[in-house]
């Protein structure tokens, strides 16, 4: 009967794992990498500042399918960016390669409302 009970807990883990839950969105992470990565110096996350705010890039992306996409092209590409007062300048590439944190960061991103 134990290797049962163990059979179902090692099942019941590894359908966790595969759960939405499983990669949750981790804000307190996002917002902190976009801090160390130097992303408040040009947006704030709810008014302008020299770029876009977050949240005005959530509602440029809200309910499109090459949203992720997109933003992990811009944020990895440095290509050129129009900046608020009309100036044009290489936007910096986040320098994490870590596919998860470069996700999550989008995903909060996105769900900035």
């Amino acid at each position: 009967m134990q290797i049962k009970t163990l059979a179902s807990l090692i099942g019941f883990a590894g359908a966790l794992t595969l759960s939405p839950f499983a990669n949750a969105l981790d804000a307190d992470a996002a917002q902190a990498l976009a801090k160390k990565e130097g992303c408040f110096k040009c947006h704030a996350i709810d008014k302008k500042k020299e770029a876009k705010s977050i949240k005005e890039i959530a509602k440029k992306y809200a309910g499109k399918a090459d949203a992720e996409a997109k933003i992990l092209h811009h944020i990895t590409a440095g290509e050129k960016v129009k900046m608020e007062d009309g100036t044009e300048e290489d936007h910096k590439i986040i320098k994490t390669k870590d596919k998860a944190e470069q996700k999550n960061l989008i995903d909060w991103i996105l769900s900035v409302k």
